[in-house]
């Protein structure tokens, strides 16, 4: 059974600025005008508490990235996420870079996409050429070509085992396995299927979203050797800026500050549920960097909550459910609470 047309879990042909992604401040401040200021964005699943960037040297604004300094940041991520080895991890600039550059590396015709999901899998795969069906089953993926699993689902939390998608794996092995975990160093480490990652899949992980650092723009695929020297030959030299390789590396050691926003995130997203039930809204799922919830019309929901000067994200497609990041410091807290009030 195929996904809803439009938004996140289908073709987004005229869409809605606010349906298509996150962060949309200009749009809604030329739309919502007189909303109170400061706007409270919380459309995005982006860390509010960002890692503090440490400091750069001149050398990484001024020379060409060395080979070096992206080996160095490649076993960095390598640690950080269990991969086996660190020439299976490919540095890229942002998550959306590899999504896009995939269906050259692996042509194919068949895609299928456990959805409702993250729409721009299914448009990378559509301009290539290829037809996309959006599937409600792990089972549903058998025999396709490519096969992609957000996982944590965006937007709405879903979690597929590991041992699951190893087991669809082994069992499909002419499927190319795309699983997305943008969202899982949030998670347990075993939520993931690193480190015993299948020979027939490729895994990618975001850098920005749980380092609040998304205009950094870094990201990492994680696949075998030999997909791995594909990529980086697409990927060409340089592609990831200097700045950023320094960036990357600190965090990415940092276990410290890590282990403390997990526990930070998993607190604050139990106390956002909290919020939105006593607003009214029915929690129904997200990860601790954002929360998924039900609501009767969510398009008045969203345009009520945008007249308060708050973003939050709604779904082409889906009338009846919405995503809300968490906010960060006890102020966004604060007009969180008065907002919610003023809606309801």
């Amino acid at each position: 059974m195929t996904g809803p047309v439009g938004g996140e879990a289908g073709k987004s042909t005229g869409a809605d600025v606010f349906t298509v992604h996150g962060g949309n401040l200009a749009a809604a401040r030329a739309r919502f005008k007189g909303a109170p200021e400061p706007w409270l964005d919380l459309s995005t699943g982006i860390n509010p508490i960002a890692y503090p960037i440490p400091p750069i040297s001149q050398s990484a604004w001024t020379r060409l990235p060395e080979q070096a300094a992206v080996a160095a940041l490649e076993a960095a991520a390598a640690r950080a996420y269990g991969a086996p080895l660190p020439n299976m991890v490919v540095a890229a600039p942002g998550t959306q870079a590899l999504i896009q550059l995939l269906p050259r590396v692996r042509p194919a015709r068949d895609v299928r996409i456990l959805g409702f999901s993250y729409a721009e899998h299914r448009k990378a795969w559509e301009r290539s050429g290829a037809t996309v069906a959006v599937v409600d089953t792990l089972d549903a993926l058998a025999g396709a070509q490519v096969a992609v699993v957000v996982n944590p689902n965006n937007p709405d939390g879903r979690l597929v085992e590991p041992d699951r998608l190893r087991d669809f794996a082994r069992a499909n092995p002419y499927t190319h396995l795309v699983i997305d975990e943008a969202f899982a160093d949030v998670l347990a480490p075993e939520a993931s299927i690193l480190p015993r990652l299948p020979g027939n899949t490729v895994v990618l992980r975001s850098f920005g979203k749980t380092y609040g650092l998304a205009g950094v723009r870094l990201g990492f695929a994680v696949v075998m050797p030999q997909g791995a020297d594909r990529l980086h030959h697409e990927l060409g030299p340089w592609a990831v800026s200097g700045p950023a390789l320094a960036v990357g590396r600190a965090a990415l050691e940092d276990v410290e500050w890590l282990n403390e926003a997990k526990a930070r995130l998993a607190r604050d997203a139990a106390r956002l549920d909290r919020l939105l039930s006593g607003a009214g809204f029915e929690p129904a799922g997200g990860t601790p960097l954002f929360r998924f919830v039900r609501t009767p019309d969510a398009s008045k929901a969203f345009t009520a909550l945008a007249h308060q000067g708050v973003l939050v994200r709604r779904f082409e497609g889906w009338p009846g459910v919405l995503r809300f990041g968490l906010p960060g410091y006890e102020d966004d807290w604060t007009r969180l609470a008065e907002r919610l009030t003023e809606v309801g």
